[in-house]
């Protein structure tokens, strides 16, 4: 069970290290999630802060139960980053909480995994090197926020899988945060209601509405891309947006887009724990259903503040569309 691994720079020494990370746990384990997450630097906060760690922590209960006792700390390092590992017994399970810290002694990762399990790997490709065909713009106007985005587990864990491999999940920020502290409705993330665009001209192949939205913290994995909308491209490749807010897709099967087409606005349906977007290209019609995801490169946008002509965004870049 994988929760957020982020790449990292250098570490405090291992006395503060193993302080903090067991300080974190416990705040953790006593619902205290405003006090685990006081330790998290700006990246770490904008992707989980508390009300993901709460939800996060109803998920690892169900499965693993309540947590018991840290049986040992772990100092290494894995790739040039430190670690912190707390191999720790829960009521049904021994997990290894894996903390991670940047120069500044902030945490800057934190996963959970059954004690002993192999390391998750990205999943083969065969579409590495492929050039995207469509010229594809930003799918939205305006400045947003790359969540998870990237060819690496530690940037994109949408690479451990095959039909999302270079999927990018995209968020509003402001202050280093996609809502305010204590938000509990999807109408207080920034980026709820925003209008999605189309990324390109193509014919409409998939046009689902009518999912609920979730509350903040919880999912839907029944329905996991909710309202969702698939555009073929031609030349076999086909953009997949997904996690519309219910009622607000504006087209149908069979329509004609061009790029910039209004296709719906941001929502929080399907498996989502809170409002954003969720984009990839792949080379088949149906979502999971046998397609491969394709690298998805962008035309004519700007990543923290620098033009680009065509390039893949990343983890943790602003990116908007910029005039030519």
């Amino acid at each position: 069970m994988i929760l957020l691994l982020l790449l990292l720079a250098q570490t405090p020494d291992d006395v503060q290290r193993e302080v903090s990370a067991r300080a974190l746990l416990a705040a953790f384990t006593a619902g205290q999630f405003d006090a685990a997450a006081k330790n998290f630097n700006a990246t770490m906060l904008a992707a989980l802060p508390p009300a993901k760690l709460e939800a996060f922590a109803g998920q690892l209960a169900a499965q693993v139960g309540k947590f018991e006792k840290v049986r040992e700390a772990k100092h290494s390092t894995d790739q040039g980053y430190r670690v912190l590992t707390l191999v720790s017994d829960y009521e049904k399970a021994r997990i290894d909480v894996r903390v991670v810290f940047d120069a500044e002694g902030k945490v800057a990762g934190l996963f959970f995994r059954p004690s002993g399990a192999a390391r998750p790997t990205a999943a083969s490709t065969r579409f590495a090197d492929y050039a995207t065909k469509t010229p594809l713009r930003l799918p939205f106007d305006g400045e947003w926020f790359v969540f998870w985005g990237g060819r690496t587990l530690e940037e994109n864990y949408h690479a451990i899988t095959v039909d999302q491999h270079f999927a990018y999940d995209l968020v509003i920020v402001r202050d280093g945060v996609s809502h305010p502290a204590g938000a509990k409705t999807n109408a207080e993330y920034y980026c709820w209601n925003a209008a999605i665009v189309a990324p390109a001209a193509g014919t409409v192949v998939t046009s689902v509405d009518g999912i609920e939205d979730n509350v903040p913290g919880a999912m839907n994995p029944s329905a996991p891309p909710g309202n969702h909308i698939v555009i073929d491209h031609g030349n076999g490749e086909y953009s997949l947006l997904a996690h519309f807010r219910r009622g607000t897709v504006t087209v149908k099967v069979g329509d004609k887009v061009k790029a910039g087409d209004i296709l719906g606005h941001c929502g929080n349906s399907g498996n989502s724990s809170e409002p954003h977007l969720h984009y990839h290209l792949q080379n088949g019609p149906k979502f999971g259903a046998g397609a491969e995801g394709l690298p998805a490169q962008f035309r004519d946008y700007c990543a923290d503040g620098k033009p680009v002509a065509m390039g893949e965004p990343r983890k943790g870049q602003r990116i908007k569309n910029c005039a030519k």
